[in-house]
């Protein structure tokens, strides 16, 4: 269950060979392969990484300019996807392209939109404005799942099990598990997207502090932790986190940790997914090594996380058609799920419907 209509993130800005680099960089989203480069004015492209005539990726080819030749039998495509030289043939078919996607660069991450190209909006970029501020320092980083994109989602959307899964990383405590979080919608742009994700608050007062805050900064104190985030469609969490001692004022003197995380998953067939992130500190509250702790400790925690997932992925196999058994804690996971298979239905329902019959959204 996908939805198309709506950016994905391909990339990080940094893993995009430059113009000048004969390197072609590609990767599959939603099961097709993308192929991404930038054009010698640093305008960024993607196309479908297959081509046309005999299906061979593109990516195994050439640059040539801002063109692209197959090096399978030499077919050159420039950047709208248009096939303009055949070796041995004198008129082109106009048939003879290959997709081109729609892609937009924000804040270091690469968005690719994998739906109708007439209905790109801008407007749903989610504002992953820690990875590209001066205010906000971080590492960037990416792992892959053989796993399906919504069961990391869940993951996301439920941080009870921070207090077993991380219990010696970011968790610390089991009255994370025991807290409930506040659920509200995230409201979206316009009428035809009313609604964007969900929001998700958990507040745990007076609890020890996580190995991983100790990892860059000591406390001889309980915390008040909090965690703040916005889970936006099609799977992006915007996450404000942090502690303070227990008490204490939010604006007291004294040691606290302010983050701020951007997190983002992307299909790329159905049982595997791409996962870009990383957890900002505010610049001036330490320097670089902090800044390597906050980054091997999220590796640390998220292969544990993927470990899990992988393990339940495994068993969900046995018998996929074998229901789970829906908990309390389950609440936002299960609204994220309706609201997108609400999408996912209406967007397949506009595809049904005659041009003369648009879909309206809902």
């Amino acid at each position: 269950m996908w939805l198309r209509n709506c950016w994905y993130v391909i990339a990080w800005d940094h893993e995009i060979p430059p113009a000048d680099s004969p390197t072609l960089f590609t990767r599959t989203v939603l099961g097709e392969p993308v192929l991404v480069y930038r054009t010698q004015i640093g305008e960024l492209i993607a196309l479908e990484d297959r081509c046309c005539h005999r299906h061979a990726p593109l990516s195994v080819g050439r640059r040539e300019g801002d063109c692209v030749r197959c090096g399978y039998h030499g077919l050159k495509f420039d950047h709208r996807g248009q096939c303009v030289e055949a070796p041995g043939i004198e008129i082109i078919p106009a048939k003879a392209k290959v997709k081109r996607y729609p892609l937009v660069e924000k804040n270091k991450w690469v968005f690719v939109w994998m739906g109708d190209p007439a209905l790109a909006d801008d407007a749903l970029l989610p504002d992953n404005f820690s990875c590209d501020s001066p205010d906000w320092q971080n590492k960037p980083g990416y792992l892959h799942y053989d796993t399906p994109y919504l069961l990391i989602c869940d993951n996301l959307l439920d941080f009870s099990h921070l207090s077993y899964v991380h219990e010696k990383s970011l968790g610390g405590s089991t009255r994370i598990a025991q807290a409930r979080p506040a659920i509200e919608p995230v409201p979206g742009p316009n009428a035809d997207w009313p609604q964007l994700g969900i929001k998700v608050s958990r507040h745990v007062n007076d609890v020890p502090p996580p190995p991983f805050y100790q990892r860059f900064r000591r406390f001889d104190t309980n915390l008040d932790r909090w965690f703040v985030y916005e889970f936006l469609l099609p799977g992006t969490l915007l996450m404000h986190s942090g502690g303070r001692p227990t008490g204490s004022a939010p604006d007291a003197p004294g040691p606290s940790v302010r983050l701020h995380s951007c997190q983002t998953l992307t299909p790329e067939t159905a049982t595997t997914t791409h996962y870009f992130f990383q957890q900002s500190h505010p610049t001036g509250e330490g320097d670089g090594t902090v800044t390597q702790s906050i980054y091997d400790s999220l590796i640390g925690a998220f292969n544990e996380d993927r470990d899990m997932i992988t393990a339940q992925h495994r068993n969900i196999q046995h018998n996929p058609t074998l229901p789970m058994m829906p908990l309390a804690m389950d609440a936002a996971l299960i609204q994220f799920r309706r609201l997108l298979e609400a999408r996912v239905r209406a967007e397949q329902q506009a595809q049904t419907l005659s041009p003369t019959q648009p879909a309206t959204m809902a």
